[in-house]
């Protein structure tokens, strides 16, 4: 299993930089775990699937641009499996005419909590709290576990979502506490490297910082939480876990 990342700020992308986006590679099949604003270009090549978590644009805006250009390839790719929560992807979706994506893309509806299989990964998701149902996802292939959260407040669920993980990719908007405004809806960098220590996670890969956080800072101070490996989402970075 390898992981690349595409992008990993938070609610808009710096320049030169991408929002969510995460290329993860087994055996050949390449799966996309979200796809937020500028990751589309970021992509290496063709890809399998799609796991979008949630329904925020900085998560799911480049899907747009993916399915068009599949929709009007001369090639005539096949539809690509897009893999959701019931109705995450609406306002995405109806960005263009009626029915000029439809043959671009194939929607699997996600029950969160009931697994089910993405090519070679065996993956099972769980609800994690956010202002929109946001599914965090675990994904197992090789013998290795990566575990992402979208975007999510602390809870006991991302401890259980990412439990002896080989790799935890988790939401860090704040560098230190989370504003009272949004508190139990993002963490914090401490949130994640506590949890990261309380799954047992193996390594720990901080996404969704907020646009200007200083990554060494970031690091920092998740490491005094987390006795880990720790690494800030960039885009190009790659990871094999384990």
């Amino acid at each position: 299993m390898r992981l690349t990342v595409l992008g990993g700020c938070g609610a808009w992308p710096e320049p030169g930089s991408a929002c969510s986006g995460f290329l993860v590679e087994h055996d050949g099949f390449r799966l996309v775990l979200d796809l937020g604003y500028a990751t589309m270009p970021r992509l290496p090549g063709p890809v399998d699937a799609v796991f979008i978590s949630h329904g925020h644009p900085d998560h799911c805006a480049d899907l747009n641009p993916l399915l068009r250009a599949r929709s009007m390839s001369e090639d005539q790719p096949p539809p690509l499996p897009v893999y959701a929560l019931p109705g995450a992807l609406d306002a995405v979706l109806a960005l263009d005419r009626p029915g000029m994506l439809d043959d671009a893309y194939v929607l699997h509806d996600v029950v969160a909590g009931q697994p089910f299989t993405i090519g070679p990964f065996a993956a099972t998701t769980r609800l994690l709290p956010h202002w929109r149902p946001n599914a965090g996802i675990r994904l197992a292939a090789g013998g290795r576990v990566l575990a992402y959260t979208g975007d999510c407040g602390p809870s006991p669920e991302v401890v259980a979502l990412a439990r002896d993980a080989d790799l935890l990719v988790a939401e860090a908007t704040h560098l230190t506490a989370v504003p009272p405004d949004v508190l139990g809806m993002l963490s914090s960098v401490p949130d994640a490297g506590r949890q990261a220590r309380e799954a047992g996670a193996r390594h720990l890969l901080l996404t969704h910082l907020w646009p200007g956080t200083d990554h060494a800072a970031a690091v920092a101070q998740a490491a005094a939480e987390f006795p880990g490996p720790i690494e800030v989402a960039v885009p190009g970075l790659v990871i094999t876990p384990g």
